[in-house]
């Protein structure tokens, strides 16, 4: 038997007597939202309960390891707020947080599971391919029955092998899911699954059950299609003897009715979505409630700060029916959040997108902000509403008539010839002199304000559609540049 006092000190050091939670990525490159949701199910769950939400990077497949990922993850975590209390950047009791450096604990592992009689050594020639699959007839493998003296003498010999899990041929497994409830699987219909790899590594399924043990998970919280592996976790726990943390399986998040989100598809990442023009904040919120719903007095309200959210996250929310990704839902999330916004804090946002339209330094970036605030939906549709400051684009001067403005190509020009002059003499150029001045004309002709307004805007802008009206986009572009606008918008008339 083996020397158990290392595998006691190891137990020694497993935090008790709290809730602690781990998010666990693979380095493998961009966080899709089914990731990002995951994080943030974990986070909220494990600050709840104020426990402890930890940071592991499974990094064991190391062919679809992606350079630079690892920087990815730690910069999305800071960026949409989960702060984690261990990881690999910032160590802890349980340390290391790195997969790949807790590689002598799992062959260790295993021959213990070995010597309880709940793993074998196989010698079978298989692809890895095939044993990732875990595509693998049991009933035909010679090794399963093989005595541990055959199997001790073979691997001395330097025979290459890998270590299955056992899996009883008899009986069932049931284990408990917090949102499916109790689930039953026959043993017969589980494969023996390959646990270390030939090259020493062990698989997926072996090193997050021995990491979670060792780490002290008390919520396991992953996508529903580990239903299927949770059972064989269940044994693994079972063969150790060791307490078996709380499930979470979340169903999954849907581009369609028929199809899951896929970045192969074009399917957004948080990345892409943040590039999009969206805000951490409102892609947060959205990712939190595909899924999940708050209950009770909050049923009702769907914008919450990160604080809410964690105060009133539970786990009883969640929903076992997939959740299907609306991005338009997830635009009228941004546009609130953006109107929420302090002007100054909008303003700093905002004014790289301003800048890349409108160059010269003599327009006020965070006066156009402010036209901009209650109007926009993305980020990234700021540029194109604001092409017109830097230079008048062609237009027709059909777009002087409007009918519900009540303005014609005569009215038009009977105001765009007045405004000039009462422009011109304006003693201060501030919305309130425009504004003013524009009134007066209206009321001296007996005509709507919209009469006089409408024909200044289009002079003023060349477009039917802005951020800000007549009076905000004068101001803006100063009082010379309005009237060399105003006597081009004549000369369109004339």
């Amino acid at each position: 038997m083996k020397d158990m006092s290392w595998f006691r000190e190891m137990e020694d050091k497993i935090p008790q007597g709290e809730v602690r939670t781990r998010f666990a990525p693979s380095p493998t490159g961009y966080m899709h939202v089914g990731n990002l949701r995951t994080a943030l199910y974990t986070y909220l769950i494990a600050r709840h309960a104020g426990g402890k939400f930890i940071l592991r990077i499974e990094d064991t497949d190391q062919v679809r390891q992606v350079e630079g990922a690892v920087e990815v993850i730690y910069k999305t975590m800071a960026q949409c707020h989960l702060e984690h209390d261990e990881g690999p950047d910032v160590g802890g009791p349980v340390a290391p947080y790195i997969q790949t450096e807790r590689r002598p604990y799992y062959k260790e592992y295993a021959q213990l599971l070995m010597e309880r009689g709940h793993a074998y050594r196989c010698f079978c020639e298989k692809t890895e391919s095939e044993e990732d699959s875990g595509d693998f007839d049991r009933g035909d493998d010679p090794c399963r029955s093989m005595s541990r003296e055959e199997s001790d003498r073979r691997a001395a010999a330097g025979e290459p092998y890998v270590i299955r899990q056992l899996i009883p041929h008899e009986g069932s497994t049931t284990f408990h899911d917090e949102i499916f409830g109790d689930i039953t699987v026959e043993n017969s219909t589980l494969d023996d699954q390959v646990l270390i790899k030939r090259d020493g590594l062990p698989t997926y399924n072996f090193a997050n059950v021995i990491d979670d043990h060792l780490m002290g998970i008390t919520h396991v919280v992953r996508g529903s299609e580990y239903l299927s592996s949770a059972p064989k976790y269940n044994l693994l726990y079972q063969g150790f003897g060791w307490e078996i943390p709380k499930y979470v399986h979340c169903s999954p998040v849907m581009r369609d009715a028929h199809n899951k989100m896929s970045k192969r598809h074009g399917d957004p990442s948080y990345e892409d979505l943040i590039s999009q023009g969206f805000l951490t904040d409102a892609v947060i919120n959205y990712v939190t409630l595909l899924g999940w719903s708050p209950r009770g007095e909050q049923a009702e309200k769907e914008i919450f700060t990160m604080q809410e959210l964690v105060d009133c996250f539970d786990i009883a929310g969640i929903s076992k029916s997939p959740a299907i990704f609306d991005i338009e839902k997830l635009k009228y999330f941004n546009s609130e959040y953006i109107r929420a916004m302090s002007p100054e804090a909008f303003a700093e946002l905002a004014q790289p997108y301003i800048r890349s339209a409108v160059k010269n330094p003599a327009y006020d970036a965070a006066a156009i902000a402010a036209l901009l605030q209650q109007r926009t939906e993305l980020l990234t549709d700021i540029p194109e509403k604001l092409d017109f400051f830097d230079s008048l684009p062609d237009y027709d001067r059909e777009l002087f008539v409007h009918k519900k403005s009540k303005s014609t190509p005569e009215s038009a020009k009977q105001a765009l010839e007045l405004m000039l002059r009462r422009f011109d003499a304006l003693e201060s150029w501030d919305d309130e002199g425009i504004m003013n001045a524009m009134l007066a004309l209206a009321q001296e002709l007996g005509v709507k304000n919209s009469v006089v307004m409408w024909p200044v805007r289009i002079a003023a802008a060349g477009k039917a559609v802005t951020p800000g009206g007549a009076v905000e986009i004068c101001r803006i572009l100063g009082r010379e540049e309005t009237l060399r606008r105003l006597k081009l918008g004549l000369e369109k008339l004339n």
